[in-house]
């Protein structure tokens, strides 16, 4: 395992922001993507008094993570689910709020590197990409059965790719002498179908395509759009809810639900506005806070991270 891949992205940042609500015996802090382990390892450490929750989707992700926390005992309890299943296992659970929630939204650094995983466009591997491999579909079954129409828009929608109709012409062109279904095939597919100066842009042109794929298999921002407002709902009051994003895609979600937490739903021109349409968040951030420098030299999976917190200052009130 290469050490690269433990270095947990803006980790001293998150732990500063959530710092506050996790002081106090009892806390509970959910970690809503284990992934390694390495945000959950360091909340363990630096809040002793915590009660760690920690969710993946990925079982790889949930054994190596087990061992890795083992030595932090009952404090640390992993659960195999999706991020947006975050109320039925606190509910399982019996813990009616948490004080702390943390999500980080990029690839585990795991699954990039695992080459039979399919998520990397620099190797060749099955064309699988799905966190969790006992369900859904993969990206081949997605690449060789989806409509041009369908490939389009998620190209388009989740890739921000502009030249998505140029890329799924090809696509389906090819998928008809042959099914796809590694991912090499693909990466030379989409350097053959862009023009020149769509090549000299942006890093590998294959990366806008392979996290649209991504997205699609893992239903990532259906998941996202349940997820933080779910988040949000299980934090106390005092609680604290840090997300780091890695597009644009994520972050503008993560933005408009934390907006709206942290506005007034009164009608305008009332002249005292009442609890009931307080704000229920403060932001923690000013817009979204980006990595530094340094951390980008260190650790080149941090550079797109966007950064955002709120804290919960009010209960919902019915």
């Amino acid at each position: 395992m290469s050490e690269s891949r433990h270095v947990p992205v803006m980790l001293q940042r998150c732990l500063d922001l959530l710092a506050p609500a996790l002081t106090r015996p009892g806390a509970v802090v959910v970690d809503c993507t284990l992934g390694l382990g390495g945000h959950s390892e360091a909340l363990l450490r630096t809040f002793p008094e915590a009660r760690l929750v920690a969710l993946d989707r990925d079982k790889e992700a949930l054994r190596l993570s087990g061992e890795r926390l083992a030595p932090y005992g009952e404090r640390a309890t992993l659960v195999h689910a999706v991020y947006d299943e975050l109320p039925d296992v606190l509910e399982r659970l019996g813990i009616p709020g948490v004080q702390g929630v943390l999500f980080d939204l990029g690839v585990s650094s795991m699954q990039l590197d695992e080459a039979d995983r399919g998520f990397a466009y620099a190797q060749d591997a099955p064309l699988d990409m799905r966190m969790d491999q006992s369900a859904g579909m993969s990206a081949a079954e997605v690449l060789n059965t989806y409509p041009p129409g369908e490939l389009v828009r998620i190209l388009r929608a989740y890739g921000e790719e502009k030249q998505a109709k140029r890329i799924v012409s090809a696509i389906v062109r090819e998928r008809e002498k042959e099914p796809f279904d590694h991912s090499a095939r693909l990466v030379e597919l989409i350097r053959d179908a862009l023009p020149q100066a769509a090549k000299r842009t942006g890093g590998n042109p294959a990366k806008r395509t392979f996290q649209a794929l991504r997205i699609e298999v893992n239903g990532e921002l259906t998941v996202l759009e349940r997820a933080i407002p779910a988040a949000v709902k299980a934090v106390a009051v005092g609680g604290r809810i840090a997300v780091l994003s890695y597009h644009s895609l994520e972050d503008r979600l993560v933005k408009q639900v934390f907006a709206a937490g942290a506005a007034t739903t009164a009608p305008p021109g009332l002249p005292v506005v009442p609890e009931r349409y307080q704000p229920r968040l403060k932001l923690l951030t000013r817009g979204a806070e980006l990595p530094t420098e340094e951390e980008v030299a260190e650790n080149r999976r941090a550079a797109p991270a966007r950064l955002r917190g709120a804290q919960r200052i009010r209960e919902d009130i019915a």
